[in-house]
């Protein structure tokens, strides 16, 4: 009997040990797969497109949707029977895997490249806009399919290279805003911003700003307030006096009418470029960064009032 007790006291406490070694074998399992998820820097996933021409392909910009399950990509990609054209991609965001490719090439075939995508925020519409045979050239596409919605085209007054460099949503998904470079008239380059109706690619309004040297003034990005009543956009513009300075305006966004424009000549009163703008959440504050001539390039941030 005392040796019956002894052995099955030691088969229970066996029991309960492997017990214990599998309940913490589980946990140590588990935060090992909680420590491997959160290492900075591991890579997730890759993945590679080549165009149809199997020649030049090159990525501009890239947008998350708003519930984090998708990324769209787009930039230029030399077709098989034409120049290059708009490329533009959606991925799953936990897997890379491709959720649907769309490409835009404009007329007569020629050089055709995308340089920003903003997605709506509902995240129902995916927007590409950047330069396409001498034009601005804006696509709407279904964020689920890909489907084509409309495609608006800017002819500026010089008719000759246009190209739009950035492109922003207003936060109720109504509009669209482009901004970018545009040759004029009379005039070389001179900033060029357009506000779309996002549902239909209806052209709302066109602003173009020409700096006091008449020669080239571009810009290179462009933010919406959060409220969406205003729009920023900065880049750079020549003067009589020095090369180029950064140049931010605000609009306001019903209308296109200007509602302040902002100068800033570097230390070194050679080029300087602003090439990033963006909108504190609170909407007071707009700040631009880009780089100026000191000694040699330099970065430079302003911040400005909203």
């Amino acid at each position: 009997m005392g040796l019956t007790y002894v052995r099955s006291l030691r088969l229970r406490d066996l029991l309960r040990l492997a017990a214990l070694a599998a309940v913490v074998s589980v946990s140590l399992s588990g935060l090992a797969g909680v420590a491997s998820a959160a290492v900075p820097g591991t890579r997730l996933w890759v993945t590679r497109y080549d165009g149809p021409g199997n020649g030049a392909d090159s990525a501009w910009s890239l947008a998350v949707s708003p519930d984090g399950t998708k990324v769209f990509v787009t930039g230029s990609s030399t077709g098989s029977t034409s120049g290059s054209g708009y490329a533009t991609f959606a991925y799953s965001a936990s897997t890379g895997a491709r959720l649907w490719a769309a490409r835009y090439d404009g007329p007569g075939d020629g050089e055709d490249v995308a340089d920003s995508v903003a997605v709506s925020p509902g995240g129902t519409k995916v927007f590409v806009t950047g330069g396409s045979a001498g034009d601005y050239a804006t696509v709407a596409y279904k964020a689920f399919t890909g489907a084509k919605l409309w495609a608006a085209r800017y002819n500026g007054p010089g008719n000759r290279a246009d190209s739009a460099w950035s492109l922003a949503v207003s936060p109720d998904g109504a509009k669209v805003f482009v901004t970018g470079h545009s040759v004029g008239s009379t005039s070389k380059d001179d900033y060029a911003t357009i506000a779309y109706k996002a549902a239909t690619g209806a052209k709302l309004w066109a602003t173009r700003y020409n700096g006091p040297a008449n020669d080239n003034d571009g810009a290179t990005s462009v933010a919406v307030s959060p409220n969406g009543t205003k729009v920023f956009v900065t880049g750079s513009s020549s003067t009589p006096t020095s090369a180029t300075d950064y140049l931010t305006f605000a609009y306001s966004a019903s209308t296109g009418a200007r509602l302040w424009a902002a100068r800033y000549d570097g230390p070194g009163n050679w080029y300087d470029g602003a090439y990033s703008v963006a909108v504190s959440p609170a909407g007071t504050r707009v700040f631009v960064t880009g780089w100026v001539w000191g000694n040699e390039e330099d970065y430079a941030t302003i911040a400005y009032a909203a």
